[in-house]
């Protein structure tokens, strides 16, 4: 029997009460830089035992302005703006090429909150997206060395060749420079953090960079 997919969503509840505690958030008591209410949620949804809470959704766009959107890790998040690293070459890596400005949006379920960020995007010196490579895991090596990221793979037989390859280079050669590797940082014009509330009386406030500074706003859920 086929799925139902409308039955299924209505089936489906946001923020169950008996795996989620949605805390009070009094937008008076916020720090006067968004940098610094960032990083307390983001201590907190790891506390809260969120999976994977580092995981972000990174919107770009195309040179004809069409919008693309996929999850991607963040590398650190400090006064130069969110991290976050790929291929120069990847579809990601060619929008910010041309259009270099982008969007993140992190969702932390277990809390009902949820933090976005925009504004223009800028590649780190090459030397610091190798550093930032080498300082992860084999892993993210060798798939950095796998490389093609975003072309078309003839079959999966030959991605597992090439990925092999890619592991025992990594192993061998750890220090193994990648140079299409590339550290972004987006440096926040706006950040806006949405706190859930079971009766729907959500609290967003939303951070502008203006004049050099921050000025914040509440805006209507």
């Amino acid at each position: 029997m086929a799925t139902d997919l409308h039955e299924l969503l209505r089936s489906l509840r946001v923020w169950d009460p008996e795996v989620t505690t949605l805390p009070a958030f009094d937008p008076a008591t916020a720090p006067a830089t968004p940098l610094e209410l960032f990083t307390t949620w983001f201590a907190e949804a790891v506390a809260a035992g969120q999976t994977e809470p580092h995981t972000m959704s990174l919107a770009t766009a195309d040179a004809e302005g069409r919008p693309d959107v996929r999850t991607v890790m963040l590398h650190g998040a400090d006064a130069d703006g969110w991290a976050f690293a790929s291929h120069a070459h990847s579809r990601k890596g060619r929008h910010l090429a041309v259009r270099p400005y982008a969007a993140l949006g992190f969702y932390w379920p277990v809390l009902g909150r949820q933090v976005r960020v925009r504004g223009p995007v800028t590649a780190a010196p090459s030397g610091e997206g190798q550093a930032d490579l080498h300082a992860r895991s084999t892993g993210a090596l060798a798939a950095a060395l796998t490389g093609r990221q975003s072309e078309v793979l003839g079959s999966l037989d030959e991605l597992a060749r090439v990925s092999e390859e890619s592991w025992e280079r990594a192993r061998r050669e750890p220090a193994a420079p990648v140079p299409s590797w590339t550290l972004y940082r987006l440096a926040p014009e706006e950040v806006e953090f949405f706190q859930g509330d079971e009766r729907r009386r959500h609290v967003r406030l939303d951070y502008r960079r203006r004049d050099g500074g921050w000025v914040r706003e509440l805006l209507w859920p």
